[in-house]
């Protein structure tokens, strides 16, 4: 399986569409795989050539010992980027990748042509509700974490239309591993970019789901103020809008990739 190495860790990676096309990179939230963009692949795999990737502690990547940094998760895109020899990509990021979107727009804005920040957040909930997440999950493991995803992801009317697919993304999640998403929790604690979102220079995006308890509007209007010239959309879903608003998200991003 297509490998690429960051820091002495195995970061997995998965392509589709021509590689002649402009490359579009896709960063997972957390507790979830690359498989969770699997719509989006197939619709403009087309017009892009589409990376997919697992965040290191994530399905198929490594899982080294954590806690993990932002820098980390960042540098894990420059490595998959290198090793396909992509100088530049359009990256799109949701939740926990909308994080690392905007590490990559403060750090590594060069290697980023336009950047999509998905039902994120400057900075996503406290330091301290995160680290104790992070304590309670090595402690005790997954399964109360999966008990209560659905909810936090989907709205009850998706739930109830969609249920084998909520179970599905719960499961996953039971199954992952949970150093790597403790370790993960750890660097979204230590992530805030409330001071520093004014100085991405890339074309941006933010995407904002109308009834998302956990990155609200708020946070989305906050991130548009704050990036010059960022436009933003609202689409009609939960946390995980690229699946409960599957073709409304593909579309706006297409739309704003292709403009």
């Amino acid at each position: 399986m297509p490998i690429a190495h960051s820091n002495q860790t195995s970061i997995f990676y998965t392509t589709d569409g021509d590689p002649a096309l402009p490359a579009l990179i896709l960063s997972n939230s957390l507790g979830t795989d690359y498989t969770m963009w699997q719509a989006q692949a197939d619709a403009l795999s087309p017009y892009f050539q589409v990376i997919r990737y697992d965040t290191r502690g994530h399905g198929r990547s490594g899982c080294p010992p954590g806690p993990y940094r932002m820098a980390q998760l960042g540098a894990d895109v420059i490595a998959v980027l290198d090793a396909l020899g992509i100088a530049r990509a359009h990256f799109c990021g949701i939740s926990m990748g909308g994080m690392i979107a905007q590490w990559m727009g403060l750090h590594a804005s060069g290697r980023i042509d336009k950047l999509v920040i998905a039902n994120s957040a400057a900075k996503i909930g406290s330091s301290e509700g995160w680290l104790a997440r992070a304590a309670a999950v090595r402690a005790d493991g997954l399964d109360a974490i999966a008990d209560g995803a659905g909810a936090r992801w989907f709205t009850p009317a998706f739930i109830a239309r969609q249920p084998g697919q909520v179970a599905s993304l719960a499961a996953g999640l039971r199954a992952g591993n949970a150093e790597g998403y403790a370790s993960c929790c750890e660097a979204l604690a230590e992530a805030d970019y409330r001071d520093h979102i004014h100085a991405i220079p890339n074309a941006t995006l933010i995407i904002a789901g109308r009834d998302d308890p956990v990155t609200t509007e708020a946070d989305a209007q906050f991130l548009q103020q704050g990036i010059a010239g960022a436009q933003m959309a609202v689409l009609p879903a939960s946390h995980i809008s690229n699946i409960e608003a599957e073709a409304a998200f593909t579309q706006t991003l297409a739309d704003f990739l292709r403009a």
